[in-house]
């Protein structure tokens, strides 16, 4: 049985909505509590049993690649100092058997273009897309969503989208699906559709960053015109291959953080430091204590 073994991160763009913090850094670099986004993503992929993990970078995305590679010098003192599980934190950023490899996307042309710049890696298997601004959580005891979505891939042999309801004024900020049930938490896409306005949705079934494709999206995705934004639409190319492969959207268990907007990165940034080991009982105190005095300034 074909396993997932790949996974691509399209981490190229730009971080406009935290300008001035993403001016030197990478907006996937930006920590939830102590860890980076892009860290969250690539061990939600590791969770799923993905071994090599394909970053389609651009300029300014270094840091990303140093995230994940060995810090020689770093190590070296934290090991002269005898700081040992700080060691220990630095050299399990990624697992040992996980290969990581970087291909430059030479211009912004949309999230299409992006999946398929890693064609040359990926070949024709099929594969998961993540993206980093899309946070997910999910409760102790409950698989990591790209791990849901990869057994469910085991079993249906199709492509799956992660995808939830949103409000229909917020239609406009997503990939919309058209759908009938198909099993529990599983529905059949009948069409997909880049950014709706509320009043042409066809649905306020939202597509979130989480992806198992078939490879044969590259040779439709390779044969695209530019779509809405001036962009090659991963949305597009989902829709030409549903002409010939059936395709699945999953209502995940777990909470998706939007990350790509201020208000988001907060919302996970609290919900994280509430669940950290070190940080959650001081921290839900003191956010008790500043209810407490905004109730009374109120």
């Amino acid at each position: 049985m074909q396993k997932i073994r790949k996974a691509v991160f399209p981490v190229a763009g730009l971080g406009s909505r935290f300008l001035p913090a993403t001016k030197a850094q990478p907006k996937e670099m930006l920590p939830i509590v102590d860890k980076p986004l892009i860290q969250y993503a690539v061990e939600e992929a590791v969770a799923a049993g993905i071994t090599e993990m394909v970053f389609i970078t651009g300029r300014n995305k270094r840091a990303i690649e140093d995230h994940f590679d060995t810090a020689y010098e770093l190590e070296a003192e934290l090991e002269a100092a005898n700081k040992r599980q700080l060691l220990e934190l630095v050299q399990n950023v990624i697992p040992k058997h996980v290969n990581c490899i970087y291909i430059r996307q030479h211009a912004p042309l949309g999230l299409g273009h992006a999946v398929l710049c890693a064609r040359p890696v990926v070949g024709d298997e099929p594969f998961a897309v993540l993206l980093a601004d899309d946070f997910m959580d999910t409760v102790d005891g409950v698989k990591p969503v790209l791990a849901q979505m990869a057994d469910l891939y085991a079993y249906e042999r199709s492509s799956i989208l992660a995808v939830h309801d949103v409000p229909r004024e917020a239609t406009r900020q997503y990939g919309i699906v058209s759908a009938s049930n198909y099993r529990e938490n599983l529905e059949l896409v009948h069409g997909i559709v880049e950014k709706p306005s509320p009043e042409q949705a066809p649905s306020t079934l939202a597509v979130v960053g989480r992806y198992v494709l078939s490879g044969r999206i590259f040779d439709y995705l390779e044969n695209l015109s530019t779509g809405a934004g001036g962009e090659i639409q991963l949305t597009d190319g989902i829709a030409a291959l549903m002409k010939s492969e059936r395709v699945l959207a999953y209502r995940y268990d777990g909470t998706r953080y939007d990350c790509g907007s201020k208000l988001g990165y907060l919302k996970a940034t609290t919900a994280m430091g509430l669940k950290h080991a070190e940080t959650g009982d001081a921290f839900r105190e003191f956010l008790s204590e500043l209810q407490c005095q905004i109730k009374g300034d109120a």
